[in-house]
């Protein structure tokens, strides 16, 4: 896996991913930013957010379940002082779909969290992570 990062202007970056990707980068304006696009940390967990959410959707289709849709809403706290690493992040499913079976979505959410999602795996050695979820009928 590669990427490039690019300084733009101001505060700005692009990056290239190594799969032909663009996405914009941007600091807040007290840290001579535009505020045109997400902050790099706002990535990280945004990235975790997708990489959870990719393994429960995949774990709960190929356990037959007839899910259809599902949102990862993270919730993130920051160490006060430098390097402002995540110290807290909790991860709320909100998994809709057709007669889920709750065991089925608890599962996934392990699975994920313990096995499969490097991202969240990794933020876990400085932050406390915990994870909820509900079900919703389609």
């Amino acid at each position: 896996m590669e990427c490039v990062v690019r300084w733009g202007e101001g505060m700005s970056f692009i990056a290239e991913t190594g799969s032909g990707h663009m996405v914009a980068m941007d600091g807040a304006p007290e840290g001579g930013g535009r505020n045109l696009a997400p902050r790099p940390m706002e990535m990280v967990l945004l990235g975790t957010g997708g990489c959870t959410a990719y393994d429960v959707v995949l774990i709960l289709k190929r356990g037959r379940q007839d899910i259809t849709g599902c949102d990862a809403r993270l919730q993130a706290e920051r160490a006060e002082t430098d390097p402002k690493v995540f110290t807290r992040i909790n991860f709320h499913f909100v998994v809709t779909g057709r007669n889920l079976k709750p065991e089925a979505v608890e599962r996934a959410i392990k699975l994920s969290a313990e096995k499969y999602c490097s991202a969240s795996i990794m933020l876990g050695k400085t932050a406390e992570i915990t994870h909820t979820w509900e079900i919703v009928e389609a």
